[in-house]
C-alpha cells in the first residue's frame, strides 16, 4: 500500500466549495459547446464536506437527452479535483432554469457561434412565439420562426429574410 504524500493533503484539504465550482465551470455542455455549463446557467449550488461532495444542476429541459452525459463529465472532473471523497451530482428543478440564468459571456458566445441567444422571458416563464429574435448574422429583427422543434428541446429554427439565412436560436423560458 503506497502512503499519501503531505503535499497532497494539504493541497486537497486547501480546496473549497468555490474551488470546486471553478473547476467545473468551463466544462462545455454537450449540446451547445459553444458554452460552458457554468456560462448556461446549468451549474448551480455546490456543497464540498470533509467527506463528500455535492453539486446540483439545472437541467434546461425535464427530458434533457445531455442530462447523464453532462452527470457523468461532472463526476469525473470531481474525481479529479476531489479524489476518494463521494460524490453526488444531482438535477435539480427547484428553482426552475429559465433561460434568463445564461451570463452575458454565455450569450455572446451563442451570438458569435451563428447561435441566436435567447430574449427576456416572458411573465410566467411562457414560451413566446411571435418574439422578436435578432438575426446572429446580420442583426435584422426581422427573423421568422420556423420551426419551434430545433436540433435540441432548448432551440428554434428561425429564418432571416434580410441575409436569407436560417440559424437556430435559444428559447426563452
Amino acid at each position: 500500500m503506497s502512503a499519501i504524500s503531505p503535499d497532497r493533503i494539504v493541497a486537497q484539504a486547501a480546496i473549497d466549495a468555490e474551488d470546486v465550482r471553478a473547476a467545473l465551470a468551463d466544462i462545455p455542455d454537450p449540446e451547445l459547446p459553444v458554452v460552458s455549463i457554468a456560462e448556461l446557467g446549468i451549474l448551480g449550488r455546490v456543497e464540498l464536506g470533509p467527506d463528500r461532495v455535492r453539486v446540483e444542476l439545472h437541467p434546461t429541459f425535464v427530458a434533457c437527452p445531455a442530462i447523464d452525459l453532462i452527470r457523468a463529465t461532472v463526476l469525473d472532473r470531481l474525481a479529479e479535483i476531489v479524489p476518494g471523497r463521494p460524490a453526488d451530482v444531482a438535477f435539480v428543478f427547484d428553482p426552475p432554469w429559465t433561460s434568463d440564468r445564461i451570463g452575458a459571456q454565455g450569450r455572446a458566445r451563442l451570438a458569435a457561434a451563428g447561435i441566436a441567444p435567447p430574449g427576456p422571458t416572458a411573465p410566467g416563464g411562457l414560451l413566446v412565439l411571435d418574439a422578436i429574435v435578432e438575426c446572429p448574422r446580420c442583426g435584422s429583427p426581422r427573423t421568422r420562426l420556423e420551426n419551434l422543434f430545433g436540433p435540441t428541446q432548448c432551440r428554434t429554427i428561425r429564418w432571416c429574410p434580410d441575409c436569407r439565412e436560417p440559424f437556430e436560436a435559444v428559447k426563452s423560458v
